[in-house]
């Protein structure tokens, strides 16, 4: 069946676009006027060879955060302008181009016709739809406000990429330059460093104390370098493994807290995370056991995990909110007082996303600074590293040049 590509208005104003399968234009025209469209443009797509044009990263397998964000974002404009809601999973189906987000949303599509609420078809699929965005979906189904709660979820979804990029962002610099260092320093030890003993060694005589020490590293490395890397990967793995448990998480995650320069990063987005994830949940009428319970699970920190389940349990026993935050040692005095004082006001949602934003700047202040301090302490670190290794390979040289000269 040939597939058109159709642009169109909604009942709101917004145009739309979409490829639909079907046995003409006129079908595909009639369509979308059933589904409320005007001004309906359609045009069959190029035929050509019978073959999908494969993108890398686009046939399956995983389904981008940004795939997710355009689709909740699409979602809601089309819900806001009246359309059923099976009809709009059919067009958004339709017209992805990422085939595991588009098998996905159709099986959504027909749990959904077969008579299953969106938010348990949506539960279905985990590692598409986490448990904050059914949640959130399905408190927006039983208040009637769908829309509304699909876009605080593009809204959330957003930030919190953002959040992750720049956390990311923070750590690929370094990463680059100590990868850069380690392959540099190892390309001179392995093959340029053994070329300059063999000359000294024709030389004769003794060698400055510099030189003997790279050209026994260098000697060491060339004959271990397999069991060097051997061990790289055996502690990788076992740390891996150790982290997997609720010891080693307990102990890495602390670890990181308590760290001079990365400490104060983690905690701050940890906070960025927390109080955005909450205040979007209770803002949306999800119940704040439910929601806490959520926000632990994925707080990706074992620290900060175990003080919201000792929030939810204070909560449980009729007490505060904020005692037990003050209490973990991971939340800033003024976070706590200021969920507190949402807490008496009755206010938390608008005070979680306060805090939200002010960390949110926080973060960015945080990685900026991180990169400057880093920037000048890599470079100093690979061009004493590599100096080093130049210096003392001529300074046997510069010796031999001293003795011929007097």
């Amino acid at each position: 069946m040939p597939k058109f590509s159709w642009e169109a208005r909604s009942k709101a104003g917004s145009t739309q676009k979409g490829v639909m399968e079907a046995g003409s234009a006129l079908q595909v025209e009639a369509q979308l006027k059933r589904y409320g469209f005007t001004g309906i443009t359609v045009k069959e797509e190029g035929r050509g060879l019978n073959m999908e044009l494969k993108l890398p990263g686009r046939k399956g397998g995983k389904v981008d955060t940004k795939d997710l964000v355009v689709f909740t974002r699409q979602f809601a404009t089309m819900i806001d302008s009246g359309l059923p809601l099976v009809q709009c999973l059919d067009i958004l189906g339709s017209q992805q181009e990422n085939k595991t987000f588009k098998d996905c949303l159709l099986k959504v599509k027909e749990n959904v016709e077969s008579g299953s609420t969106f938010a348990d078809a949506l539960a279905k699929h985990p590692k598409v739809f986490d448990q904050l965005y059914v949640n959130l979906v399905a408190a927006g189904e039983v208040g009637g406000i769908l829309d509304t709660i699909l876009s605080r979820l593009a809204a959330y979804i957003e930030k919190a990429m953002k959040l992750a990029k720049q956390v990311k962002g923070a750590m690929v610099y370094p990463a680059t330059i100590m990868a850069i260092a380690v392959v540099v320093v190892g390309v001179i030890l392995v093959f340029v460093i053994p070329t300059f003993a063999k000359m000294f060694a024709d030389f004769g005589g003794e060698l400055p104390a510099p030189t003997r020490i790279v050209i026994a590293l260098s000697n060491f490395l060339t004959k271990y370098i397999l069991v060097i890397i051997a061990m790289i990967f055996g502690i990788k793995y076992a740390l891996g493994r150790y982290y997997q448990t609720v010891k080693g998480r307990r102990v890495i995650d602390s670890l990181a807290l308590k760290t001079p320069v990365i400490g104060p990063l983690v905690r701050k987005v940890s906070v960025a995370k927390f109080t955005r994830t909450l205040g979007t949940m209770i803002s949306s009428g999800v119940p704040i056991m439910d929601g806490l319970e959520i926000v632990a699970k994925t707080a990706g920190n074992k620290i900060v995990e175990e003080a919201i389940y000792k929030v939810r349990q204070s909560i449980s026993e009729g007490k505060t909110i904020a005692e037990p935050l003050a209490e973990s040692g991971v939340f800033p005095p003024m976070v706590v007082q200021m969920i507190s004082v949402g807490e008496a006001t009755g206010a938390m949602d608008a005070m979680l996303n306060k805090i939200a934003d002010f960390y949110d700047d926080e973060v960015d202040d945080a990685v900026g600074a991180l990169t400057s301090m880093m920037e000048p302490m890599l470079m100093v670190f690979l061009g004493t590293t590599v100096g080093g290794l130049v210096i003392a390979m001529y300074l046997p040289i510069f010796k031999l040049a001293g003795t011929v000269g007097g």
